[in-house]
């Protein structure tokens, strides 16, 4: 029993040795610095809603141009442009009633909503100036993408990370000190997509649809931009 109460006693001396030698230990000097990037990209994929609606030619509700004949203008002016049958597709139908008066409706008039992928908007005018302007009810974008976007993402995080290091290596060298190992990094997921400008497009429509020329538009659509802070704790020598 002497005998283990003297080995529990040792070991508590060692113990509390070691302890003592930890606490006495020198704090590590480091700094700690939030760099940050941002990359501007023009969106490769525009996706623009075209809405088509049913009217009548004439005031006493005769000569209807029916949905199909828009569409059909429509899908036309598409291929001409050189896109794929693909690039057009139905987001939604719908319809109403006109009311005259104080008389109950009788003509039904059905819209459709079309969405045009695009891989930019050099074509959509020319693309619209096909299609008769009456029928045409209205016109927005809906969405930018951007094919690549988690790679650039990637790219954005790392240029960060190099504007921490550097920016912490010409703060000690304002004070002589030398940058050491890197002890951690802290991701701040910040990075921001602004949405499209929902802006009425404005459309040339002096001549006619069936004779006016394919002409290509030459303004740039919104850029996606993205941006991230990376914060990270370096040793100093």
């Amino acid at each position: 029993m002497k005998k283990l109460m003297m080995a529990l006693a040792m070991f508590g001396g060692v113990l509390f040795s070691t302890q003592a030698q930890n606490n006495d230990k020198a704090p590590v000097k480091k700094i700690e610095v939030t760099g940050t990037a941002e990359e501007e990209v023009l969106p490769d994929k525009i996706f623009v809603s075209v809405t088509l609606r049913e009217y009548f030619k004439d005031k006493d509700n005769k000569n209807r141009v029916d949905i199909l004949v828009l569409e059909q203008q429509l899908q036309k002016a598409v291929a001409e442009a050189g896109l794929s049958k693909e690039a057009l597709t139905v987001g939604g139908i719908n319809g109403y009633r006109e009311w005259w008066g104080k008389k109950k409706p009788t003509n039904f008039l059905e819209s459709k909503t079309y969405t045009l992928a695009l891989a930019n908007l050099s074509k959509i005018d020319a693309i619209l100036n096909r299609v008769d302007e009456k029928g045409i009810f209205s016109t927005n974008i809906e969405r930018f993408e951007y094919s690549k976007i988690e790679e650039l993402k990637k790219q954005v995080k790392i240029k960060a990370l190099q504007n921490a290091k550097e920016k912490a290596n010409y703060l000690l060298a304002g004070i002589g000190e030398q940058l050491g190992e890197a002890l951690e990094i802290y991701e701040i997921d910040n990075g921001y997509y602004p949405q499209p400008v929902y802006a009425a497009m404005k459309r040339e429509m002096a001549m006619a649809a069936d004779a006016a020329p394919m002409q290509e538009s030459t303004v740039d659509v919104q850029k996606i931009k993205v941006r991230f802070d990376m914060k990270a704790v370096f040793k100093i020598k």
